[in-house]
């Protein structure tokens, strides 16, 4: 497990990836996954459940991860720690998890980009096995203070749109991207495998995150604080010494606490699909982040909230995704209109980063990017909605004669197609 040395503390802080660390490990049921998966719809970008399209917006990354939407590293890497164009995970931890009582800054800043390094490599952009993470990265953490202007939250979003699609696509039994995210944002909105915690009101919800420390969680004892104080290399620094407050942590981080699953049984595919396929209003919450949720989240959850609702490309190096807010305009509050004609560019998916050297994608997307830099003049806006939506509005009407109400035959069904692989997010357990 690699812990962060709180040495490295302001500068994961003043990157941006604080949020993400206190997230931690959050067990993943594959069971969920799975069913989401097979609802998904590449040429839409949304979930197609019984009630309307749904999907994860850069309002769901912004709000549950608190993500905006070689010569950088301290040592040479061993040539057994390389893989291509990525480098080992448990290599960074083995050389940078422990600055040193000497350490200056420079040193620091070496540990706090390898310690960020490894969180994308295992919470937010990882492949299948979680042990390797992409070089690519490295420039962007040449100057920490400007790590966090950085669209990561788009990045996220475009990542996870990718493997989603690939995964309902291909009969694949392995699937990548930020499953946390996904299994967070379906907790936060449907009934399906949500935790109880111990009571049987609907989308009962956990504490705010605020107050959460990892003493809390699963009765691990928090070695970062003690008393309230932190520690420096094993010596609890004094009150006058200590370190920067805790920021406000993002809303995932509430979901760090024992679960209970009475109401719910984790692990139970069919159920699962069975519940989603007889789904009733009831269980759906649209708009999750009301009220006292949204006046206590940390500035940079809203920070960019003037574009949450931006219909424009989102971008991860070679990969293109389109954000379709304009598909699910009742989870920010708006009326439903029958949204437009899916356009729906097969050819973004044939591109690939393999047998690539130096590729430049600015030039390559450069028609792309100059889309999102207008993201501003592209927000989708509609009446608010007011009460439930009928059965009988236009919308609905038009969505039954699109949609597959069941995904399979009561009596056809599969097995769970996605579980999980060793090393899967090996940093943060």
């Amino acid at each position: 497990m690699w812990r962060m040395d709180p040495c490295i503390r302001p500068y994961v802080i003043r990157a941006g990836f604080y949020g993400i660390y206190r997230l931690g490990h959050i067990i993943i049921d594959w069971p969920l996954i799975t069913c989401l998966v097979e609802r998904w719809r590449p040429e839409t970008h949304t979930f197609h459940v019984p009630l309307g399209d749904m999907t994860i917006t850069l309002q769901d990354v912004a709000i549950i991860l608190a993500e905006l939407c070689g010569e950088l590293l301290e040592v040479t890497p061993l040539v057994d720690a390389l893989r291509g164009l990525t480098i080992s995970i448990r290599w960074l931890c083995q050389q940078l998890s422990t600055p040193g009582l000497d350490a200056d800054e420079v040193a620091l800043e070496w540990s706090a980009r390898g310690f960020i390094l490894a969180l994308m490599g295992s919470f937010l952009f990882p492949d299948k096995k979680g042990v390797h993470v992409h070089l690519c990265f490295l420039p962007l953490l040449r100057d920490l203070t400007l790590t966090s202007r950085y669209s990561w939250g788009g990045a996220v979003l475009a990542h996870t749109y990718r493997e989603l699609c690939c995964a309902s696509l291909d009969r694949r039994c392995g699937i990548s991207g930020c499953i946390t995210l996904m299994q967070l944002w379906s907790w936060e909105r449907l009934h399906m495998g949500r935790p109880d915690f111990g009571r049987s009101v609907p989308f009962a919800a956990p504490p705010f995150p605020h107050a959460l420390h990892d003493d809390d969680v699963d009765g691990v004892v928090d070695e970062d604080m003690v008393d309230g104080l932190p520690f420096q290399h094993g010596v609890q620094l004094e009150a006058d010494a200590a370190v920067e407050p805790e920021p406000a942590l993002p809303l995932g981080c509430r979901w760090r606490v024992p679960l209970t699953q009475v109401l719910n049984p984790s692990g139970v595919l069919l159920l699962y699909r069975d519940k989603l396929d007889a789904q009733t209003s009831d269980q759906v919450l649209w708009q999750p982040y009301v009220g006292e949720v949204v006046d206590r989240l940390p500035v940079i959850c809203l920070a960019a909230q003037d574009i949450w609702r931006t219909m424009s490309p989102l971008i991860y190096f070679e990969i293109v995704e389109w954000h379709c807010p304009e598909r699910v305009l009742r989870q920010f509050g708006l009326h439903q209109e029958i949204p437009p004609a899916s356009s729906y560019e097969h050819q973004l998916h044939r591109v690939d980063a393999r047998g690539q050297h130096k590729p430049d994608w600015a030039t390559y997307h450069a028609p792309y990017i100059a889309m999102w830099e207008r993201r501003a003049a592209r927000v989708i806006t509609s009446p608010p909605l007011v009460g439930m939506m009928d059965s009988q509005d236009p919308y609905m009407q038009w969505y039954r004669r699109i949609t597959r109400r069941f995904m399979t035959p009561q009596l056809h069904r599969d097995d769970m197609r996605f579980h999980t692989t060793a090393g899967s997010m090996n940093v943060m357990t």
